[in-house]
């Protein structure tokens, strides 16, 4: 409506400075035609006035009152290219009588990218005497919007990028609106809304076949009985979907609450309240999950914020509840609106829609990267033309880093918002990243084990991301690549498992497979460590050793009674006294460590076994490279 009201302010306009252009002398057949048009502009219906100006138009060409509604119309249909056509011939007909116009002759030619001819039209806007000060602010707003995208193209040119946006096509879009996609792991399934009939929002899926994605179908199950729901995501896995929904009092706690549902054979479970820590009397919606499952974004407009909506994330506790929710802080939240968020399953790199930071105008799309100390980085808007002096929000992308799905009711769009799809510009896709999937199962029955999987990085030593496996025991991961891990996984009545993965110079966008044998706890066990490392020809233990003594550390600390004797290993190399020496004192080393940890002295040994003990042969480095090793044996249960 607010549009409507300031198109017709150009239509009504009247010029103080015309000059050629004489209304007094338009053709009055022409001023008839026009009228019609009138009469379909109060009503809202831009499509359906389009013929009757254009007829006006063509009935008397000077008839400039009429060229400058139809640029208005294609600028309010986003036909930005026609627009600023339009606005040109009419300002060749009469430059005076166009000066009022240039506000929103600038706005079209931004809508093209031309953004220095758009700051010189609006900067010729500002030198017009006596304009009010509603039109000053407008004119100024606009200004630093073209400042900021003239200054972003600088720093960010990429002569060899196009942005191509495709529509997904009739099996994905309808008359209707559709928005908030959301994809699995593997691009397999791809869930979204759809507006209905009246405030109705439906769910929909659709899967994905060698010829691109199916006939949308609703999504099975009881979810899409409440007729009042939004913004939705799956898991990475494609096991949970959490959405927000506006059930009412019995079972939300405000206007709109999340809810979770858990895929089963039968379809979809009944929605279930995400609880207080989440939810308020306030609006919640735009959840997005980690890919570990272990972390959820929303936004919410709860009273003690930093603006209107603000992003918020609530990491899930030891009982599964997700925890208090956290407000993600100034800076990431400015004083307006933040929402429509993503996290990429590379599990570093956050998109999210504002219309509070620096940008084109309206809501713009931004990125946040994960830094090494567990912190974001600042806002990194994406630029023109992912955004425009539109709103742009509903965004996704997929696990390899290189389509990006949004909403947008473009030109070609089959009614209102259809879904897009566009290969993402390099510097704002999310970290490159490798598949990793396995099983972890019982080491003597070779039965499945539903575990936790923490993927630690050997860099920081910091917790990546944990994976909880399904009830068989399996798991299908993304990584960044470019970085060295420790699978860990502990299991109550299993020994930890801790396992250097090597994967910084892997391929990107490859599929590894690592089964995790678990072995039962039990008396006289002895355990190599697979990544207890040392100084070379030293006993001084490197900081990458501590991820996996850690994890000895906290079993002993869980189980009081457990004893255990550390022992070291040397290859032959060398003089036989000084490896037995080495040794010694390496396993020396492991216990001063836990004794420094809390552990009891009297619950720890050490012995040094030197060469005497080999267990592969020595003739081959890699042999010796395994019998370099530091075990541990329970002595005492």
């Amino acid at each position: 409506m607010k549009n409507i009201v300031l198109l017709f302010a150009c239509i009504f306009c009247i010029n103080v400075y015309a000059q050629t252009y004489n209304p007094e002398k338009i053709n009055k057949k022409a001023v008839k035609i026009y009228m019609q048009a009138v009469e379909y502009l109060a009503d809202g219906m831009l499509p359906e006035a389009l013929p009757y100006l254009n007829k006006a138009i063509a009935t008397d060409t000077n008839y400039v009152e009429a060229i400058l509604s139809l640029a208005g119309v294609y600028g309010q249909l986003k036909k930005h290219q026609l627009s600023v056509e339009n606005y040109e011939w009419a300002k060749r007909k009469d430059t005076v009588y166009f000066r009022q116009y240039h506000l929103p002759y600038s706005i079209n030619l931004a809508g093209i990218g031309k953004f220095d001819e758009a700051l010189e039209a609006i900067n010729y806007f500002l030198s017009i005497p006596k304009i009010s000060d509603k039109s000053i602010k407008a004119a100024n707003y606009r200004k630093s919007c073209y400042q900021f995208a003239l200054s972003y193209s600088t720093k960010h040119i990429d002569t060899s990028y196009t942005f191509i946006p495709e529509n997904l096509g009739d099996s994905i879009n309808t008359e209707t609106s559709e928005y908030y996609p959301s994809v699995t792991i593997d691009d397999s399934l791809l869930v979204f809304s759809r507006r209905g009939q009246g405030m109705r929002e439906d769910f929909m899926q659709s899967k994905l076949d060698s010829n691109g994605y199916r006939k949308a179908t609703f999504i099975n199950g009881d979810i899409n009985l409440e007729p009042s729901k939004g913004a939705l995501t799956i898991s990475a896995d494609g096991e949970w979907m959490i959405f927000a929904g506006n059930f009412g009092r019995e079972k939300g706690f405000g206007s709109f609450d999340l809810y979770i549902s858990f895929y089963t054979p039968e379809g979809w479970s009944d929605p279930e309240n995400l609880g207080p820590n989440i939810n308020t009397e306030y609006w919640e919606s735009s959840p997005s999950l980690s890919p570990d499952k272990r972390v959820l974004y929303f936004s919410s407009n709860r009273y003690g914020g930093v603006g209107g909506k603000d992003l918020y994330f609530s990491e899930r506790m030891a009982n599964g509840k997700f925890g208090p929710a956290v407000n993600m802080g100034k800076g990431i939240n400015s004083e307006s609106d933040e929402h429509s968020l993503f996290i990429h399953v590379d599990n570093q790199t956050l998109y999210y829609s504002s219309n509070g930071l620096p940008g084109y105008g309206g809501s713009d799309l931004y990125v946040l990267r994960k830094q090494a100390d567990d912190t974001w980085s600042e806002p990194e808007n994406l630029g023109y033309p992912v955004n425009t002096i539109d709103d742009e929000g509903y965004f996704a992308v997929s696990a390899d880093g290189l389509t990006a799905y949004f909403a947008s009711d473009r030109a070609d769009s089959r009614g209102g918002l259809d879904l897009y799809k566009f290969k993402l510009r390099n510097n704002i896709r999310p970290a490159k990243t490798l598949y990793v999937k396995g099983k972890v199962y019982d080491l003597h029955t070779n039965k499945g084990l539903p575990c936790t999987i923490e993927l630690i990085d050997n860099e920081t030593g910091l917790a990546l991301m944990k994976i909880q496996t399904d009830e068989l025991g399996e798991y299908f991961i993304t990584l960044p690549i470019g970085k060295n891990y420790t699978f860990s996984v502990n299991r109550k009545g299993y020994l930890f498992y801790n396992e250097l993965y090597e994967m910084k110079n892997m391929v990107a966008d490859s599929v590894y497979k690592k089964d995790i044998a678990l072995q039962p706890v039990a008396l006289h066990t002895s355990i190599a460590f697979k990544n207890i490392q040392f100084e070379h020809n030293s006993y001084k233990l490197l900081p990458v050793s501590l991820i996996e003594l850690d994890k000895l550390f906290q079993l002993l600390k869980d189980n009081p009674t457990l004893q255990v004797e550390i022992g070291g290993h040397t290859d032959n190399s060398g003089n036989t006294a000084d490896n037995l020496k080495l040794s010694t004192n390496r396993a020396k080393a492991v216990v001063d460590y836990l004794v420094s940890k809390g552990i009891a002295i009297n619950r720890l040994s050490y012995k040094g076994f030197g060469e005497s003990k080999p267990i592969a042969d020595n003739a081959t480095a890699e042999g010796r490279a395994i019998n370099r090793r530091t075990t541990f044996t329970f002595t005492q249960m």
